[in-house]
Formats: structure tokens, C-alpha cells, sequence
């Protein structure tokens, strides 16, 4: 049985990403993950972790979606449609008459299409340059 829960354990969050190739890092830095996010969901089937989202959010005008995973033996089902709608829905129910959310997000290389569907658009575009980023990693 498919369920949504608000919990998952820094193991489990690491254990998704490395399902799908992502860089692994301290389970100390993924318990911050975890535990600092404005929130996060979590899929399961049984007790098993099957995908996570995290929202990163202060409650200002610039959300961050981060981390959505999905496990790739449990992709194509509507899982990741489900979590980002799911995001999307608390922003909404959250905000203030008049306020106004820039949700924003990394696409993995390939997976632009998927976020395109929910109102994403690719940067650059006529509006907005390039996004950027850069790992900082203290050996």
C-alpha cells in the first residue's frame, strides 16, 4: 500500500539518492536535510522509502523545491507528478492573499519535459539568466 508521510530518516533520504546516482554526503549533513526543510514527503510502500520531496521555504517570496526522488524501480507511476502537486497545493494553502512565490528548482539533465508540465520554465529565458550552482566540499 501506497502512503504519504511527513518522515524519513536521513538512511532512508541517502538511500534514495544513491538509487539514483546522486552524490552522498555525511549522514550528519543529510539529517540537517531532513530535519531543517520547511518540509518534507515522503513515499512509501509498506514501512519501505519509495520517493521524498523536500520543500526549502522561509515563508518569503522564493521557494525552493529540492531533492524530489523517486526510486527508479517505482518511476513512470505518477509518484513525482504526485509530490511536486503535492508542493505545489501547500505553497498555496500557506500563502496570503496578495502574496506572491517564485518555486524554483535544479532539473536533473534530461527530466526538464516532467517539470515543464506543472508551469516550470528553463532558464535562460526572456526574463531570467542562466540558473547557477557550484559543490563547495571540505575534504
Amino acid at each position: 500500500m501506497i502512503q504519504y508521510t511527513d518522515r524519513i530518516t536521513p538512511e532512508e533520504y541517502m538511500e534514495l539518492r544513491r538509487k539514483v546516482g546522486w552524490m552522498e554526503f555525511p549522514i550528519e549533513e543529510a539529517k540537517a536535510c531532513v530535519e531543517n526543510a520547511y518540509f518534507v514527503i515522503c513515499v512509501r510502500e509498506d514501512e519501505k522509502a519509495i520517493g521524498v520531496v523536500r520543500l526549502l521555504w522561509d515563508g518569503g517570496y522564493v521557494a525552493f523545491l529540492s531533492d524530489l526522488v523517486v526510486d527508479p524501480a517505482y518511476q513512470g507511476q505518477g509518484i513525482g507528478r504526485k509530490l511536486v502537486e503535492t508542493v505545489i497545493q501547500r505553497i498555496r494553502d500557506t500563502m496570503k492573499p496578495g502574496y506572491k512565490v517564485k518555486l524554483t528548482l535544479n532539473s536533473s539533465r534530461g527530466k526538464e519535459p516532467f517539470y515543464e508540465k506543472f508551469g516550470f520554465r528553463e532558464r535562460p529565458n526572456e526574463d531570467a539568466g542562466a540558473a547557477m550552482d557550484q559543490w563547495l566540499i571540505r575534504p
